[in-house]
C-alpha cells in the first residue's frame, strides 16, 4: 500500500473529495515547488468504468459498496422511528466521482446571503460567478454570461432525450402555462420557468457530462490524472484521526489505513508534518469529526468522547434537502434506464457499446430530463397553509430568485428494487430546496478514527418543511398521471389513502386528459401523505454546514479565510463551510467552495496565478 514518500510537505490535505482535490489541483500547478499531500480514505478511481460511465451511478448506493460511506443517522420521531441513511462519497474526487451528474446552481442571492446575512466578505454572487465560470466549458449554448467555456469541466445535455421528460414538459406547457419557459434554468438569476432548448422548443436538463466523449465530469480525472505531478501526492485508503496541534498551530496529521478497503492492513497511526498549513476538506461528515478528534469542539461533547479541548467551538449543524421519489407505471414504449440498473445483459451490451463508440445513447445519460424550480403562487400558498406562512414572508417572498422546491421527471424506478419487477417506470422527484429544519454531526469516539458519527439527520423537525413535501406529492402526481406513458401508480411507492377517497391510487390506468380536473384531497388524505412522507423521505446527498462560515459567536466553526477559529495554521474547505442551503444539487457549489479556497489560500501564502 502507498504512504507518503516524504517525512514532511508543505500543506496537507485531510481529505480528497470533490474540492480538496481541486484545490491540491491549483495550488501544485500554480507553484511547482510545493509540497502537497492528499490523504483520502476512499480509493483511487482512474478509468473505472462506474465511475466513468455516467448511468451507472446507482451501483454506488448498492448496499455492499465501498465508494460511499452510509452514515447512518439516529432513529427519529419525527420519521417514525427511522434511522435515515445518508451516503457520503468515498473515493478520490468524493461526491463528483460518484454523484447523478446533475448540473444545477444555486440562486445568486444564495450566494449573497452568505455574504450579506452570515459576514463573509468575498462570498456574494459578484465574487463567485467568475469562479463558476473558471471551472466548467459550458457545452450547451454559446456566449451565456454567467457560464464558463475554457474550464475543465465539461457541462452537457448528455447523451440522449427520453419521452418521459419530453411527455412531462409537454403536459407542463398546457397544464402550467402561468410559469412559462426559459433558455437558461441555470441563469443565476430567476426560477419558476421550464426548460427550453435555444434550438428547439424542447426542454433539457445539463449535465455535468462531456457531450463529445459521454465520459462524467469528475474532479479526478480533469484535475488530479490528467496532469504530470511531481510535487502533488494523492494517496488512497488512509483515514485521519486528528490535526496536531502545537501551541495553537496545525503542524501535521496522525492517519491511519482505512479498515473498509484495507481491512488486513496496518493498524498502527502515523504521523506526517506540514511546514504551512493543514486544511480539512473531508465533507460533510469527515470534516466535523477530524475536527472534533483533534479537540476542536464543545467540552462536554469532548469530554464524552474522551479529547480534551483546544479550542471551544460548539457548531456542527447539518442540513440537507429532503427528497421524495415517487414511482409509476410506465408503457412499453418509454424511454428509461431500468433495464440497464436491473442488469440486463443484452440492454447494458449495447449502451456500452454506443458510449465507447459515440459518447452518446442512455450510458451517457443520468434519466433526469426535465424539471423546476417552482415559486408557488397564491393558489399553492393557500395549499401550503398556516404552517408555511412565516418561512414564506420572512425568507422567499422578497427573494425572487429564491425557489420552495425542485420537481423533476426521472426516466426509471427509484425505489426498494426488491419490491419493483422487472418493467419499465418512471419516477417523479421533489425536494426541499431549504428546509428549516436541522441536524447534527458529532463523535462518539475520540480515539477510534473508524467509529461512526454521532449524526441526527433532524428531517421534518418543522411543520413548515412537511408542508412543503405534502404539497410536493400533489404537484408531481398531477404532472405524472396527465403523461401519454402513464399507466397507473406503482402502489407499493405512493400513499396509503383511505378505502373510496378520490385519491386512492390505481395499479392499472391510463392517463388523464391535461384539462382534467386535479385531485381533491380529504383531511384524511392529507394525513396519509404526512405519513406517506415522513415514511419515504430520503437524503438527496446534499449534506452541508458542519464547519459552516459563520461569525464564532454565531456557532460558526470557520471565518471568512476558512481559518479555524483559535487556531493558527488550519482551514476547513469543502461543502461544510457553506453558512446556508443553496437552491441546488450540491457539486456547483462544491466546486466553485474549491475555487475560492485556492484563491484565499494562495493569497495567503504567496503563490500567485492560482
Amino acid at each position: 500500500m502507498s504512504k507518503p514518500s516524504l517525512i514532511g510537505y508543505d500543506i496537507i490535505f485531510a481529505g480528497g473529495g470533490t474540492a480538496g482535490c481541486l484545490v491540491a489541483s491549483r495550488l501544485a500547478t500554480a507553484d511547482p515547488s510545493l509540497r502537497v499531500l492528499v490523504l483520502e480514505q476512499g480509493l483511487h478511481i482512474r478509468n473505472i468504468d462506474a465511475h466513468t460511465q455516467p448511468a451507472r451511478y446507482l451501483s454506488h448506493l448498492a448496499p455492499t459498496s465501498k465508494t460511499v460511506t452510509f452514515n447512518v443517522g439516529n432513529p427519529s420521531k419525527e420519521l417514525n422511528g427511522r434511522a435515515l441513511v445518508t451516503p457520503s462519497g468515498r473515493c478520490v474526487g468524493g461526491g463528483s466521482s460518484v454523484n447523478f451528474t446533475m448540473y444545477t446552481r444555486a440562486a445568486a442571492s444564495d450566494y449573497d446571503d452568505w455574504e450579506t446575512v452570515h459576514g463573509n466578505a468575498g462570498w456574494g454572487s459578484k465574487d463567485l460567478i467568475p469562479l463558476l465560470k473558471k471551472t466548467e466549458t459550458y457545452q450547451v449554448k454559446p456566449d451565456e454570461p454567467t457560464h464558463g467555456y475554457s474550464g475543465p469541466l465539461k457541462v452537457s445535455y448528455g447523451g440522449a432525450y427520453t419521452n418521459v421528460g419530453k411527455q412531462f414538459l409537454d403536459v407542463a406547457s398546457e397544464f402550467d402555462k402561468e410559469r412559462g419557459f426559459t433558455e437558461d434554468i441555470n441563469g443565476l438569476f430567476s426560477c419558476n420557468a421550464y426548460g427550453v432548448s435555444y434550438s428547439l422548443f424542447i426542454s433539457r436538463t445539463p449535465r455535468w457530462i462531456d457531450g463529445k466523449t459521454g465520459r462524467r465530469s469528475d474532479v479526478p480525472h480533469h484535475f488530479i490524472y490528467n496532469r504530470n505531478f511531481s510535487n502533488l501526492e494523492v494517496i488512497d485508503g488512509k483515514r485521519v484521526k486528528r490535526v496536531i496541534i502545537e501551541n495553537n498551530r496545525a503542524v501535521g496529521v496522525e492517519y491511519t489505513d482505512d479498515i473498509v478497503n484495507h481491512p488486513d492492513g496496518d493498524k498502527a497511526i502515523h504521523s506526517v508534518r506540514a511546514s504551512r498549513l493543514v486544511v480539512v476538506s473531508a465533507g460533510a461528515f469527515g470534516s466535523p469529526t477530524i475536527l472534533e478528534r483533534s479537540g476542536i469542539g464543545a467540552k462536554s461533547m469532548l469530554e464524552q468522547s474522551g479529547v480534551e479541548e483546544i479550542v471551544d467551538l460548539p457548531g456542527y449543524w447539518i442540513t440537507d434537502h429532503n427528497v421524495v421519489f415517487v414511482p409509476y407505471l410506465a408503457s412499453d414504449d418509454a424511454e428509461t434506464l431500468d433495464a440497464l440498473f436491473q442488469g440486463e445483459k443484452e440492454e447494458v451490451d449495447k449502451c456500452v457499446a454506443q458510449w465507447e463508440g459515440e459518447g452518446k445513447g442512455l450510458m451517457a445519460h443520468n434519466g433526469l430530463d426535465a424539471g423546476i424550480k417552482i415559486r408557488p403562487n397564491a393558489e399553492d400558498l393557500k395549499e401550503l397553509g398556516p404552517a408555511f406562512e412565516h418561512r414564506w414572508k420572512t425568507y422567499f417572498a422578497n427573494a425572487l430568485d429564491k425557489s420552495v422546491i425542485w420537481i423533476g421527471s426521472v426516466s426509471c424506478y427509484l425505489g426498494d428494487p426488491s419490491v419493483a419487477s422487472a418493467r419499465k417506470y418512471y419516477s417523479f422527484g421533489y425536494f426541499t430546496q431549504y428546509p428549516v429544519s436541522l441536524g447534527n454531526v458529532h463523535i462518539k469516539s475520540g480515539q477510534d478514527p473508524h467509529a461512526a458519527p454521532d449524526f441526527t439527520p433532524g428531517f421534518l423537525s418543522d411543520p413548515a418543511d412537511v408542508a412543503t413535501l405534502r404539497w410536493g406529492y400533489k404537484k408531481t402526481r398531477e404532472f405524472a398521471r396527465r403523461m401519454g406513458l402513464y399507466r397507473g401508480e406503482f402502489t407499493p411507492g405512493h400513499p396509503t389513502f383511505p378505502t373510496g377517497s378520490e385519491a386512492v391510487c390505481k395499479d392499472h390506468d391510463g392517463p388523464a386528459d391535461v384539462s382534467a380536473p386535479v385531485i381533491a384531497y380529504t383531511p384524511e388524505d392529507e394525513k396519509a401523505i404526512e405519513a406517506y412522507n415522513r415514511n419515504y423521505v430520503q437524503t438527496a446527498w446534499h449534506s452541508l454546514g458542519t464547519c459552516s462560515m459563520k461569525p464564532r459567536e454565531q456557532g460558526g466553526v470557520v471565518d471568512q479565510r476558512l481559518n479555524v477559529y483559535g487556531v493558527e495554521g488550519l482551514k476547513v474547505a469543502d461543502l461544510s463551510i457553506a453558512p446556508g442551503n443553496v437552491a441546488a444539487n450540491t457539486y456547483s457549489t462544491a466546486l466553485v467552495i474549491g475555487e475560492k479556497a485556492a484563491v484565499i489560500i494562495g493569497e495567503d501564502l504567496g503563490i500567485k496565478n492560482v
